[in-house]
């Protein structure tokens, strides 16, 4: 696993990680921004703790456990992408936590994804976090799971954020909203895996 002082990480500050498309993109995940870890090796949710990967494979979305930590190989990347797989930020510059983007920042990156989610087309968008969504589209009702409302005439799904900061989740309950999201979407699904 790749290590990084704290000096080295805060390089990446302001940082940005490209989105991973797929085509067809069938399941569009998006995380609120990247986190410092995460630009540094240019992978979505690499940081050590977070559960995303985790919870991907207990989900069966990964045919095999994915340690994002020193980033994603290309095979593991070409995987994601063929079975429809993709991944982008609602604010794609990276901070050390995402609570230091402000309500502008994250309105903005809001108009981005709307962009983003029209020019692709997924199947289904999942948010993962619900507090980040309120924010960046003013819709303070919003509850976790799939969205009675389309967003640009796509399924939406706002689910929980897999950072280790959320103590309200485990690998076994993002694992089982991440298995409906892409069961909605179309994705192939491996037999889900248990703890």
């Amino acid at each position: 696993m790749a290590r990084f002082t704290r000096d080295e990480l805060q390089q990446f500050r302001g940082a940005t990680v490209p989105d991973l498309v797929a085509d067809p993109m069938r399941l569009l995940f998006v995380g609120i921004n990247p986190g410092l870890w995460t630009a540094a090796v240019g992978t979505h949710f690499a940081r050590p703790g977070n559960r995303f990967w985790p919870a991907m494979y207990r989900a069966g979305i990964t045919a095999e456990p994915v340690d994002a930590s020193d980033g994603l190989t290309d095979t593991q990347r070409a995987e994601l992408r063929s079975a429809g797989i993709a991944m982008t930020n609602i604010c794609p510059l990276a901070t050390a936590r995402a609570d230091e983007l402000t309500r502008q920042q994250l309105v903005s990156g809001g108009e981005r994804l709307r962009v983003f989610v029209r020019t692709h087309q997924p199947m289904v968008v999942a948010v993962l976090g619900v507090t980040a969504f309120r924010d960046a589209f003013g819709m303070r009702s919003t509850a976790v799971g799939p969205q009675t409302e389309s967003f640009e005439d796509v399924e939406l799904w706002v689910l929980p954020n897999p950072s280790g900061l959320n103590a309200h989740e485990s690998v076994d309950s993002l694992a089982a909203w991440y298995r409906q999201a892409a069961e909605a979407a179309g994705v192939p699904l491996h037999r889900p895996r248990q703890a």
